[in-house]
Parts: C-alpha cells; structure tokens; sequence
C-alpha cells in the first residue's frame, strides 16, 4: 500500500500559486488562480490522485488540464515537478511559509520584501515590532497588530494536529500495519481515539504474542513514512514521520491484557485517575495489564475492554466521553445514552455546488452522493449575494437554481435534492435574501461571514426570529490556525430554543463549529442541531465523521440531530417554526 500524496501535490500546487501572487506580472494571474484551483481540488479528491490517473477519470476533472497532469506524473515518476523548484529560487524561502498565514499574503510580502529587504521570518517578525513595517503606506499599528495574531494563532496551530488530520495519517499507518498477521489486534489510542479537536502526538497500540513483537518493531520503524527513529525498545518504538514531522509512538502488548491497556493508554488521565479510584474502593486494582483482586493479586479482568469496565461495576463508556465530566458516575448507575452514530445520519443539509463556489455541478453531486452513500436527501446551499467573492447568488439566480433543481429531482424519481442556500446574516442581523424567496426553500442556513470583531450575538438572535431560518451555520466563526471565533453569548442557546432553530455542528475540519462544550449545553436545554459537511468537493463529503464525533462528545443521542430523521420529520421541524411565527396555517 502506497501513501496517499494528494496533501504533498496540492501543497506544491498551492505554493506555485503563491509564488505567482508574488512575482505579480500580469500574465501570471491565471497561473495562480489556476493552481490554486487545482490544489484545492487535489486535496478534496475521495481517492489517491494515482488511481484517478490509471482509470483515465483525471482528465475529466473540471480545473484539471493536460499541463497539470504531465507535473502530477512528473512527481509520481520523479518526487519532484521542476517548475516548482525553479520558481522556490524567485521568492525568500520563509516566505512560503509566511504566505498561508491570514494577514500575511504574496502581495503583502512582496511589499515588505522590496521595500524593507526583508527575506527571514526573524527579520519580519523584528520588524512588525520596532514599526518598521507600520510606518509603510497603507500598513499602519492595527494592521500590524492583526498580522502579530495571525503569525500567533499560526504558529499555535502547528504545534498540534486537527483532528481529521490526525486521522488520516494514524490510519493510513494501521492499514499498513494490518499487513502483519502476527498482529492480533490494532487500535488508535490516546486523545485520537476520544477524537479530540486536536492531537499531539499519535499512539498505536497493537497486541501480539512475545515471539513476533520484534518484527512488528522493525516493520513499524521501517516504513516509508518514518523521517527519523527517535526510540525503539522491545514493546515501544517511537519515530518521527514525514508528514508534518509528527511522533507517533506504537505499543506491543500481550494478546490477554488488550482491553485493559487499550482503556488505559486512550485515557484520559483524568478519567483514569477517577476510575482507579472507584476500583480501589471496591478492593480492586486497576492498570494496563489487567484488573485485579488487590488483597489476592488474582487478575479478574483485562483482555476486553468491556470486560474491564465491568469488574469494576460500570457500564462501557465510549472513547469520546472519557473526560471525567460525569461520565464515570452514569456508568455506574448504568444509565449511559446511546450517542449517535455515523450510520444514523440520513442526510447532509449544507452542500455548496459550482453555482457559487463549489468544485462540482449539482448533477455530479447527485450521482457521487448517491454511488457513495445511503442519504435520503442532500440539500443544496449556495451563498447568497453579499459573499461576492464566492460569487453569492441573486433572487433571480436562485430561482432558477430551484428550477433546475425541480428538473433534477424529476429525472431522479423523488425529491432527492432539497432546495436551499446559506444566506447571509448581515450587520444589523437582517438577511441577505427576501422573506419572499426564502419561503420557497426547504432548507435555509444563515451563517455570519463578516465582522469577525464583534459580539456578534445579536446578529445570531435576530436570525433565530426570522421565520424561515432553519439552522445558523457555524455558529462562533472560528477558523483553526486563522482566526479565533467571534464573541457570542449562551443566550444563542436559548434563543435557539425558543425560535425551533437548529444550530450547526459543522464538521469542516478547520471549523468543527460547534463545538463539544456548546454542544452539550445546547444538549441540556434541548436544542437541536444538524451535523453538516460544508461540502465544496466530494472529498468533503468524509467529513461527517468528525460532525459525528463532535455530537458524541457532547453527549448527543440521535434524538438531538435533525438530519439523523427522515424529511418528513425535518419538514415537521421546519414548519413547526413557520407556524410560530405565524407565516404558516
């Protein structure tokens, strides 16, 4: 099995592009929106761009041209595209770096670079503080300031994985692990495990008889993947690998002590220091070899995970709510919910298509949907006019969107496709379409993408009270590495509540918005949400997954997710709130 280089092609792509932006000739406009394009699309595609080629299906990409082809067969012949190492010589090669931080783009740099002669990130970064670089025309203290945050959350960010991030690499690393049938049994551990929002280091633990853990050992630190062995013993090795330059520290354990040390090395700390303590008062003692009898030292329990959890009186507790938060006392009462599951979800209802800005037509999004997943409905929501630089639709292009919509719908059978949009919640919280054309939708997300400053609570209520707002689309505005969320208070909670308006857990892994500490409020109040993809591309599609994991931790049953209903239950939702408003009979 060969490693996924979707991520390595469009960063190449991503960076031509920037280096374009640089150079800032005329002629090379094209080139950067081009390659940014492409680089957009490679990192969204479902599968290696490797089998895309061999099938023919690269060429029917649309944005995907016989120029780029030939570089993406250049890198897969040679680990290289010589036009991306000619152009790296024509820019400073810190800035390339520089250039993904908001605040921070080609433009910006190149000024910075001409006019100061900066070419080092120490050098830049000495200069937006002794105000060098806020003397410049059209720069100034705020400005300044706002690209100090940037550089801030930057760097932040890049200490520690997103999660789908930190996903895809342990995964692809477990599927070659699976490779050895000397291996038991195999598992993500650690704060991947209870799908945490971000991750430091990967763990893997694997169980296998003592005979075979050298060659397990040896096969891990072997990989491809592995940039550098930072440890290897008889049970643990360590390695540095080369995406992201991330640990991922990999555990061989004996086969009869696999539960207990899968619940032990997934944590967290704190729910295991409790759970100990429960075991302890009941006599027992608790580690990662086993449970066990604490006057007698007999071992009672530790080849299932169940089996632990159940020695000592408690219910199993899935991975995602082992932090501690009550988790530990319900178990006990065995009185734990079901949490929702990805197989409950029968829907996505926030799906972009290329009317704004989206990579795919609205028929091609109906027949990967449907080749792919067991949806009852998608809905589609295109940006409505203000988000010009997504090319927001008008009234009238809306209503012709419904039109082709209906004609989709007819040639499928059933109304598949949901009509909608994702309006936008302006500044003083009035919407960017009319009553009039929102009343003909099925669906309607209003979402904030303006005005990230401010408290912007008010714009959120009074979206709430608008009669045909279904669901607020991410809700706090965040943007991991970018930009922090925008103030907003718990009464969008309530209000939400009040008005029957479902809030988003949108599952963008550079959003996950909302997240688990809303979601388990909202929860407590009985507000309901929807888990929405923001799908641009069928990649991100995937991303339900980490919607899902949101909701679990925060504690949500399939009762609390609209889109786990059928439509007729969504539409009993939405015209529940009209009839409140009083724009419905």
């Amino acid at each position: 099995m060969y490693r996924n280089i979707n991520k390595e092609l469009a960063k190449i792509f991503r960076e031509m592009a920037m280096i374009y932006e640089f150079i800032g000739k005329d002629e090379d406009k094209f080139r950067a929106l081009t390659y940014q394009r492409v680089a957009n699309l490679l990192e969204d595609l479902p599968d290696d761009v490797r089998n895309y080629l061999i099938s023919g299906k690269l060429e029917e990409i649309r944005g995907i041209g016989s120029h780029t082809i030939e570089k993406i067969k250049e890198y897969i012949q040679t680990g290289k595209i010589s036009k991306y190492e000619e152009l790296k010589k024509l820019v400073p090669p810190d800035f390339l770096q520089l250039m993904e931080i908001p605040g921070f783009g080609p433009k910006t740099l190149k000024r910075i670079y001409e006019e100061l002669g900066i070419t080092t990130k120490e050098e830049l970064i000495k200069a937006l503080k002794d105000g060098r670089i806020a003397s410049l025309k059209g720069f100034g203290e705020k400005k300044v300031k706002n690209m100090l945050k940037g550089l801030e959350l930057y760097e932040a960010s890049q200490k520690r994985l997103i999660l789908w991030e930190a996903l895809e690499i342990g995964r692809s690393l477990v599927e070659k692990l699976k490779n050895l049938k000397e291996i038991k049994n195999i598992e993500l551990a650690g704060s991947l495990r209870r799908k945490k929002e971000t991750i430091g280091d990967i763990d893997i633990l694997v169980s296998a008889n003592q005979q075979d853990r050298e060659k397990i050992i040896n096969y891990f630190v072997n990989l491809e993947d592995v940039k550098e062995i930072l440890a290897k013993g008889d049970t643990k090795a360590s390695v540095l690998i080369k995406q992201r330059e991330r640990q991922v520290d990999l555990r061989v354990i004996n086969p009869d002590e696999w539960g207990s040390a899968l619940q032990y090395f997934t944590g967290s700390k704190e729910h295991n220091v409790h759970m100990r303590d429960i075991a302890k008062s009941k006599g027992l003692k608790v580690s990662e070899y086993g449970v066990f009898i604490a006057s007698t030292g007999e071992k009672i329990a530790g080849e299932t995970e169940e089996g632990v959890y159940e020695a000592i009186g408690m219910q199993w507790i899935p991975p995602e709510l082992r932090e501690d938060r009550g988790e530990i006392e319900i178990a006990l009462e065995k009185k734990l919910p079901k949490l929702v599951e990805l197989s409950d979800i029968k829907g996505d209802l926030h799906v972009h298509s290329t009317w704004t800005d989206g990579m795919n037509t609205i028929q091609q999004i109906i027949e990967f949907v449907r080749e792919r997943y067991k949806y009852e409905y998608i809905a589609i929501t295109d940006h409505s006019k203000s988000v010009r630089v997504a090319h927001g639709l008008s009234e009238e292009d809306l209503l012709r969107q419904i039109e082709e919509i209906d004609k989709l719908n007819k040639l499928i059978g059933f109304d598949f496709i949901k009509k909608g949009i994702e309006v936008d919640i302006l500044l003083d919280g009035s919407l960017d379409l009319s009553d009039e054309v929102l009343s003909k939708l099925d669906w309607v997300v209003a979402s904030i993408h303006t005005h990230f400053n401010r408290d912007n609570t008010d714009r959120i209520i009074k979206a709430c009270e608008n009669p045909y707002v279904t669901a607020i689309g991410h809700p706090t505005g965040r943007i991991f590495g970018q930009r922090e969320g925008y103030p907003v208070s718990d009464e969008i909670l309530k209000v939400a509540k009040e008005t029957g308006t479902a809030l988003e857990i949108n599952a963008q892994p550079n959003r996950m918005d909302l997240n688990e500490v809303w979601v388990k409020k909202g929860k407590e109040i009985g507000v309901k949400f929807v888990i929405s993809t923001d799908s641009h591309s069928f990649g991100n599609f995937a991303y339900m997954e980490i919607g899902v994991a949101i909701a679990r931790r925060g504690w949500c049953t399939k009762e609390d997710i609209l889109n786990t209903k059928s439509w007729k239950e969504i539409q009993k939702f939405v015209n529940a709130k009209r009839k409140k408003f009083g724009v419905l009979k």
